[in-house]
């Protein structure tokens, strides 16, 4: 009996990416099956994250790996009419047209829906971007860092008496990654069902902005302006934040009351749950001040392993302050397969991060990040169905570069 294959086993998409954003979203997608093709210029020097440092050498880096492992390489110069030529018969075989560039280039590159609609009808055209396709701000670069600060991020980050502060990651590019790979299976399940394909227009600004959701609708509708908060607490319950211990630092949250409940009595405060003044989520808010300065006395006495091992039997939510490195050691990496090692032909060994998406059974191998247009002459002939002569003609021309 055969293995069954991948989710997206079935998939082909024609990703136009470089960086981030855009590699991470079709990360997904590869590692759930989807063959995805990066389609690179060999001129440029395809993605720019092969050159990205530290360690980049020879067309290659960790930074591109981590984003790039099970996709395919196709150098092709669209800007020559040879090699739009060949993108065009790679179109009309694939599901899926995936961009991350400025919001006005898929116009000037012509792969929006309009202008492939005649070479495949079915064929999904998403374009992540920093402002969307549309708008006065379309043609201008947009960045994580910059729609950390555009879109308020940075204004709710980082100590009261501090600078605005952005992420320590890149969760504005990750997290449009995210919703443009939702949007190509949305438009993928919409092709194939009504035989007609069309544009997703994801912008990082439009994301960035819709994870303000519940801080935006306080200020719509109520005038509430969340503010930088001390020891990275939530905006309106406490305790919800991170707590000094002895030797170094937890988090500690308590989003019901049945948590609080619990923590007074892990400290041996079981009144504090029925006090006037800590007895519930709006005294507690209204006497932020008391409540906070007697919870860091209790949380100062003890070292962080020394309260892991009190609070977390007791179903309290409580995790340590790790470092990078104290994070990818912890137990549950490994318990949840969280490490992905690839044998590369030139790095060796490549361990990277696996995704989130868990659908089905994981699969059993994973391939490096392919050289740049190392899989041009394969993809040419299984998808295009080119054969060995129209191959070479194609390697005559300009369209490889």
């Amino acid at each position: 009996m055969s293995a069954r294959a991948l989710p997206l086993a079935d998939v082909t998409v024609l990703a136009l990416e470089q960086f981030g954003a855009g590699p991470f979203g079709s990360l997904h997608l590869a590692d759930l099956g989807a063959r995805v093709i990066k389609i690179e210029d060999p001129g440029s020097g395809g993605d720019v994250g092969r050159s990205t440092v530290p360690y980049a050498a020879d067309g290659d880096s960790p930074f591109f790996q981590s984003f790039n492992r099970n996709k395919l390489s196709v150098g092709l110069d669209l800007s020559s009419s040879a090699g739009r030529a060949v993108f065009e018969d790679l179109v009309a075989h694939a599901d899926v047209v995936y961009s991350n560039l400025r919001g006005d280039v898929p116009e000037k590159l012509r792969i929006r829906y309009v202008d492939l609609a005649e070479v495949n009808p079915k064929i999904v055209c998403c374009s992540l971007s920093g402002f969307g396709m549309t708008g006065s701000r379309r043609a201008q670069p947009g960045y994580d860092y910059l729609m950390q600060g555009l879109t308020g991020w940075q204004a709710v980050t980082g100590q009261p008496d501090g600078p605005p502060t952005k992420s320590g990651l890149s969760m504005v590019d990750f997290s449009g990654g995210v919703v443009a790979a939702l949007s190509v299976l949305a438009g993928v399940h919409a092709a194939r069902r009504d035989g007609v394909g069309m544009d997703c227009d994801i912008a990082l600004f439009d994301v960035a902005l819709s994870m303000l959701n519940y801080m935006a609708s306080w200020n719509l509708n109520h005038g509430f302006e969340p503010q930088r908060r001390a020891d990275s607490a939530h905006q309106t319950i406490v305790p919800f934040q991170n707590f000094q211990t002895a030797d170094s630092w937890i988090v500690v949250a308590c989003p019901k009351e049945k948590f609080w409940q619990r923590l007074c009595i892990a400290l041996g405060e079981p009144a504090w749950a029925e006090d006037p003044v800590f007895g519930s989520f709006a005294a507690r808010r209204e006497h932020e001040e008391e409540v906070l300065a007697a919870l860091r006395i209790k949380f100062g006495k003890q070292s962080t392993a020394a309260w892991l091992e009190l609070l977390v039997p007791q179903g309290i939510p409580v995790a340590p302050i790790n470092s990078i490195p104290e994070a990818l050691n912890d137990a549950a990496v490994e318990e949840r397969s969280l490490v992905v090692s690839v044998d590369h032909p030139k790095l060796g060994t490549v361990r990277t991060v696996a995704t989130g998406a868990r659908v089905g059974e994981p699969r059993d191998r994973h391939e490096p990040g392919p050289a740049l247009g190392a899989d041009t002459d394969e993809v040419l002939r299984t998808l295009a169905g080119y054969s060995d002569a129209q191959i070479d003609a194609v390697h005559a021309t300009d369209a490889l570069g």
